[in-house]
């Protein structure tokens, strides 16, 4: 009988990942599991344990993959001759990605974490590279004294990305609108910039009586 191949920890580690990310994009989250993992790189459920300590850090993982994909199709998005443009290139470059790979895109909405456990360093890390992709874009709109103002906004519209092509991703946008998810989005870029615009407008004199 033929030996088994041995493999060191990061190259367990590694097949682990991989094979929860083939589970999950072939059925869903809810497919993944300790011996479905095992089944799939020829190994024990325990081994799975020895490399990870739960369950939840391998789904981990598999978020870090998906933010570090994002991350770098939006950096590859070229600037545009205005903020609105650029944004809405964004936003379609958010659309296909996410609609690209919805299964793998929806860990990020559904995975919760058990109870008092902690982001990694590296969330927040993604995050903010995020939020500074989108913010770039805004900064022709904002003056440099309206900096802490740009930020928030670079939040705002982030969020509204998400949870607009989270909704999509799930097949339930329909629900809350008929209209198709780009076009929301790209309506949603030029409304939030219009009323900046109209915020930034130094005030006219209010005439006495």
């Amino acid at each position: 009988m033929a030996r088994r191949p041995q493999h060191s920890p990061d190259q367990l580690r590694l097949m682990i990942v991989d094979a929860a990310e083939k589970i999950i994009r072939e059925g869903g989250l809810g497919e993944l599991s300790a011996r479905e993992i095992a089944r799939l790189i020829k190994y024990s459920p325990g081994t799975i344990y020895n490399v990870f300590t739960t369950i939840d850090d391998v789904v981990l993982e598999i978020e870090q993959r998906v933010l570090k994909r994002l991350d770098s199709r939006l950096h590859a998005v070229k600037g545009g001759p205005s903020p609105d443009a650029e944004l809405r290139r964004l936003a379609d470059a958010y659309v296909d990605f996410t609609h690209g790979d919805a299964r793998l895109w929806s860990v990020l909405a559904e995975h919760r974490l058990r109870p008092r456990a902690v982001l990694p360093e590296w969330y927040d890390e993604l995050l903010r590279r995020l939020l500074d992709r989108i913010e770039a874009a805004l900064v022709p709109a904002f003056p440099i004294e309206r900096q802490r103002e740009r930020r928030q906004s670079a939040r705002a519209l982030f969020a509204s990305l998400h949870g607009v092509t989270s909704l999509s991703s799930a097949g339930k946008l329909p629900i809350v609108t008929p209209e198709e998810t780009r076009g929301l989005l790209q309506d949603l870029m030029s409304t939030y910039l219009a009323g900046t615009s109209r915020r930034s407008r130094p005030r006219g004199r209010q005439s006495g009586k």
